[in-house]
């Protein structure tokens, strides 16, 4: 990617979107507020390994494409918010190697959580450190590891939420994918009553969230078309939301209020590790989303994929004759419906397979059914437990 001088926010974005070619867009965001992307960039390592590790998890890889997921999730928001209004939430076993992918990223935007302690916590403490910025801001709070296209789509709906945001700044807005099959493994929204429609994109009142649902039950919601897949990407003031997690979730706003206080003071660090690891433990959508009052969703017209684990790679990259998912040195004879990567350069041959993953990487080779995947996250942490923590 290119990113020219964009201190007025009146330049072009150059880019590359995988399978799409070149596109341009000019910068700058509806609405008078400035706008602030929160990149939430943790992870274990474990859905993607043996290419994914501890400090390697799947944002910082490169699955598709000539770039990192995390690269990726960047260059697609860079178009309404410039470098240094880009935060990066990640581990502190993931900071130095996050810094590497970013060079032009300023280092302090790269916050380091020091354990994990799932969304709520690392929304709010973007959330603190973005209204001591700018108090009246807005921030776009995304994942690093979704894959989303058409770019342009994206951005549209980013700015149909920053319309909403104008209109009503005590909203929060989330982004909702129309289903197209029975997900099990997807949590939903149920959308209420329309409230607009900004640029042809939908915009309904939140009924509730819903958690993943059994067979029957997303079946019953697909059917019904009054549900969209949770697809984990917000937009709010980041003074809304600080008051929202106070309301709901008091412990934890006081927690954040103390560390929000010593940002950019020579307390920072220690404050941060004092602080962080005595907060509850919990996501956004539990802690703020599924009770406030005033919870919009879009209904967002782009393709996306969450990129759970290797099975997303089959929608990535296209299969070859016989239904098999390439990367890489490999040759398959005989073999059906498999997913065969080669991350070593080292030959991977298989003779009269279906159904099954082979991956090889960092001197480990993984070897599964794909219907077994879910387990593989459980195997891979039993990785320290027998001996072999050298390949976590």
């Amino acid at each position: 990617m290119e990113i020219g001088d964009r201190d007025r926010g009146e330049t072009l974005f150059v880019g590359t979107e995988p399978g799409r070619g070149e596109w341009t867009r000019p910068l700058g965001p509806v609405g008078g507020n400035m706008l602030f992307a929160i990149i939430m960039a943790g992870g274990s390592g474990t859905r993607f390994w043996p290419k994914s590790r501890r400090d390697r998890p799947k944002q910082l890889l490169t699955l598709h494409g000539d770039a990192t997921m995390l690269q990726q999730t960047v260059a697609r928001i860079a178009p309404l918010v410039p470098l240094d209004r880009v935060l990066i939430v990640t581990g502190a076993d993931q900071a130095e190697a996050t810094r590497a992918q970013l060079p032009d990223l300023p280092a302090e935007n790269v916050i380091a959580e020091p354990c994990p302690r799932d969304t709520a916590p690392c929304v709010g403490l973007a959330a603190q450190i973005v209204a001591r910025r700018d108090p009246e801001a807005t921030m776009v709070v995304m994942p690093a590891d979704h894959v989303i296209q058409p770019a342009e789509s994206f951005l549209a709906a980013v700015n149909a939420s920053l319309a909403v945001i104008e209109a009503d700044p005590s909203s929060l807005v989330t982004f909702g994918v129309k289903p197209t099959r029975p997900e099990t493994g997807y949590g939903y929204i149920e959308r209420g009553e329309l409230v607009d429609t900004i640029d042809g994109i939908a915009v309904h009142r939140v009924v509730q969230f819903r958690e993943k649902p059994d067979r029957e039950t997303a079946e019953r919601f697909l059917e019904s078309g009054g549900f969209a897949w949770n697809a984990g990407i917000f937009l709010w003031r980041a003074r809304t939301i600080l008051d929202e997690i106070q309301r709901h979730r008091p412990g934890l706003g006081e927690a954040l209020d103390r560390v929000g206080a010593a940002w950019d003071t020579p307390a920072w660090t220690d404050v941060l590790n004092r602080e962080f690891p005595k907060m509850e433990r919990t996501p956004i959508d539990r802690a703020v989303m599924e009770k406030a009052a005033n919870v919009k969703v879009l209904e967002v017209l782009y393709d996306w994929n969450d990129v759970g684990d290797w099975r997303a790679l089959q929608a990535l990259v296209p299969p070859d004759e016989s239904g098999n998912t390439i990367q890489g040195n490999v040759l398959p004879t005989e073999t059906t419906n498999s997913i065969l990567v080669s991350d070593d350069g080292g030959l991977i041959a298989t003779l009269g397979l279906d159904d099954v993953v082979v991956i090889q990487s960092g001197k480990a080779t993984l070897v599964a059914r794909k219907d077994q995947l879910d387990k593989l996250k459980a195997l891979v942490e039993s990785l320290g437990e027998r001996g072999l923590g050298s390949y976590l």
